[in-house]
C-alpha cells in the first residue's frame, strides 16, 4: 500500500516538473502560444488585453470635453459646415419662430398674476425656447412625451390651445388635463400624446423606458414612435435617471432621454451637481449613442433630436441627447435665483446668447421675417393670451364631484365610494353654516348641491 502511495507521488511530480518546463519556456512577451486566441479576452467583455497600467476619466481618446453640436453662431449666421435641414422652408421657420415668441409672453403674464394671488404657482421657459421648440419640431406627433415641468412649448407645439393651457392652470370646470386635481403646469393629454407630468422629480425618467418598451411590442407601433423624456440635469442626478437608462440600454426600449442642462437645479449650479464632463459623459456608460447640442441653436436641437429619434427606433434602444442652456428666469414661483447668482449673470447671458435673438436674426437674413412682422405677431400672441386668461380666470371650478371622479381606471374602488358619501354628510351638516366651507363651495359649479343631494 506505500508502495503504490511512493509511486503516485512520484509519478504526480514528474507531470508537474514537465508542466513547469513548458511554461517557462514560452515566451514571457505574449501569451502561450498553446492558448487558443479567445483566451485573450475575458469571458464577458470585448475589452482587450493590455500589460501597461491606464486609468482614464473621460470618454474621448485625447481626454478632452465632448463637443457641442452647432448650426448657427450667437448672431444667428451658419457656421462653416453647418447643415441648414431641407425641410426646414419659409413656412416651417415661421411656424419654429412664433412658437418660440409665445413661451416668453405666456410667462410674463402668467408669473406676474401668480405674484398677484391669482395663480398658485407657474414655471417659467426663459432661455429655453429653442431646446422646446426644435427638439418638438423633430419628433413625430404620437411619439409619446413624458416632461419633467418645463415643456409646454412640445406641448403646444402639438395643437394644446392658450385656452387649455389657461384652463389648466386654474383648474376650472374646463380643465382638459385633470378637472382641477393637479397643480398649475402639470399638463397632460392623452389626445396630443403628452403623459400627465408630476411633482417628484426624476420619476418619468424610468416610466418613458416602460412606455418605450410597450411600444415595442405593439406590433402597430414597433419600429414607428419612440418614447422622449424631458429632464433637468438636476434630476439626471436621482437614481431614477440610473435604473431608466439601464432599462432602456439592456432590455432595451426605444427612448429618447432628452436633459436641459440649464445650469442649475434650483439653486445648485451644475459645477456642483456632477464632477465629470456633464450628462452626456453618462450615455456610453450604458452603451447609449449621445450627442451634446447646443439648447439655444433650434436648428442644431432639431437636426441632433431627429437624428437621435433615427437611431432611436432604428435599434430600438435609448439614445441620449444632453442639450447645454442657460435658465433665464427662476426655478419657479417659489425660488428667488438672485439670492445665488448675480443678476448680471443673467442679463449677460439675455444678451448674448438669446435663443429668439438668434433664431430671428437667421430669419431676417433669408428675408422671411421683418421687423413689422415682428411687432405684429408680439402683439397679436399679447392680446390673444389675455383673452384667454380672462376667460380662464372667470370660469368656475369643476363641481366638487368630480374630485371622486377618473381617478382610477375600471371600476371605482369602495374606498372613494365612502368618501364621496361621507364628503356629501359633511357638506350637507356645515356646508351652509361654516364660512371657510361656505366661500369655498361659491368657487365651485353646483357649489357642492350635487354632494349634499345626490339623485338616486
Amino acid at each position: 500500500m506505500m508502495l503504490r502511495v511512493a509511486n503516485a507521488y512520484h509519478k504526480t511530480q514528474s507531470i508537474l516538473a514537465c508542466r513547469t518546463r513548458c511554461v517557462s519556456s514560452t515566451p514571457t512577451s505574449g501569451p502561450a502560444k498553446s492558448f487558443p486566441k479567445e483566451h485573450e479576452l475575458l469571458p464577458s467583455s470585448q475589452s482587450p488585453i493590455i500589460s501597461t497600467l491606464k486609468f482614464f476619466n473621460s470618454v474621448t481618446v485625447d481626454g478632452s470635453q465632448i463637443p457641442t453640436y452647432r448650426v448657427l453662431d450667437s448672431a444667428g449666421q451658419p457656421i462653416e459646415g453647418g447643415s441648414i435641414p431641407e425641410e426646414i422652408d419659409e413656412s416651417m421657420a415661421r411656424r419654429m419662430y412664433e412658437n418660440m415668441v409665445q413661451l416668453p409672453i405666456i410667462d410674463n403674464l402668467m408669473y406676474n398674476v401668480q405674484r398677484q394671488g391669482k395663480l398658485a404657482f407657474y414655471m417659467t421657459h426663459y432661455g429655453e425656447e429653442a431646446t422646446l421648440i426644435g427638439s418638438a419640431a423633430a419628433l413625430a406627433n404620437d411619439d409619446e412625451v413624458l416632461g419633467q415641468y418645463r415643456e409646454l412649448g412640445v406641448l403646444m407645439w402639438r395643437g394644446f390651445t392658450l385656452a387649455d393651457m389657461m384652463n389648466s392652470s386654474f383648474g376650472n370646470c374646463e380643465d382638459p388635463c385633470s378637472r382641477g386635481k393637479q397643480m398649475p403646469m402639470h399638463f397632460g393629454s392623452r389626445k396630443h400624446h403628452f403623459h400627465m407630468i408630476s411633482s417628484p422629480l426624476a420619476t418619468q425618467i424610468p416610466q418613458a423606458a416602460g412606455v418605450a418598451f410597450a411600444l415595442r411590442r405593439d406590433p402597430h407601433r414597433r419600429g414607428k414612435n419612440c418614447a422622449v423624456v424631458y429632464f433637468g440635469e438636476g434630476a439626471a442626478s436621482e437614481g431614477d435617471f440610473h435604473a431608466g437608462m439601464l432599462f432602456a440600454s439592456t432590455l432595451p426600449s426605444p427612448t429618447l432621454f432628452l436633459a436641459r442642462n440649464n445650469g442649475f437645479a434650483i439653486s445648485t449650479p451644475a459645477n456642483e451637481q456632477y464632477y465629470g464632463d456633464g450628462i452626456a459623459a453618462r450615455g456610453p456608460g450604458y452603451g447609449m449613442h449621445t450627442v451634446r447640442v447646443d439648447g439655444n441653436d433650434v436648428l442644431a436641437v432639431y437636426n441632433a433630436v431627429k437624428e437621435a429619434r433615427r437611431l432611436c427606433i432604428a435599434e430600438g434602444r435609448g439614445v441620449l441627447v444632453e442639450a447645454m442652456t442657460y435658465r433665464v428666469g427662476h426655478h419657479s414661483t417659489s425660488d428667488d435665483s438672485f439670492a445665488y447668482r448675480p443678476r448680471q449673470e443673467v442679463e449677460d447671458r439675455k444678451r448674448l446668447d438669446n435663443p429668439l435673438a438668434r433664431f430671428r436674426s437667421f430669419l431676417e437674413a433669408r428675408g422671411w421675417w421683418s421687423a413689422e412682422e415682428d411687432d405684429a405677431l408680439k402683439a397679436r400672441v399679447k392680446d390673444e393670451v389675455l383673452r384667454e386668461f380672462r376667460k380662464a380666470e372667470a370660469l368656475p371650478k369643476p363641481e366638487v364631484r368630480e374630485l371622486f371622479e377618473q381617478v382610477y381606471g375600471g371600476e371605482e374602488p369602495w374606498i372613494l365610494k365612502e368618501q364621496r358619501e361621507e364628503l356629501g354628510m359633511l357638506l350637507k351638516k356645515y356646508g351652509d353654516a361654516w364660512e371657510p366651507w361656505k366661500t369655498e363651495l361659491k368657487k365651485h359649479k353646483g357649489a357642492g348641491k350635487e354632494l349634499m343631494d345626490p339623485k338616486p
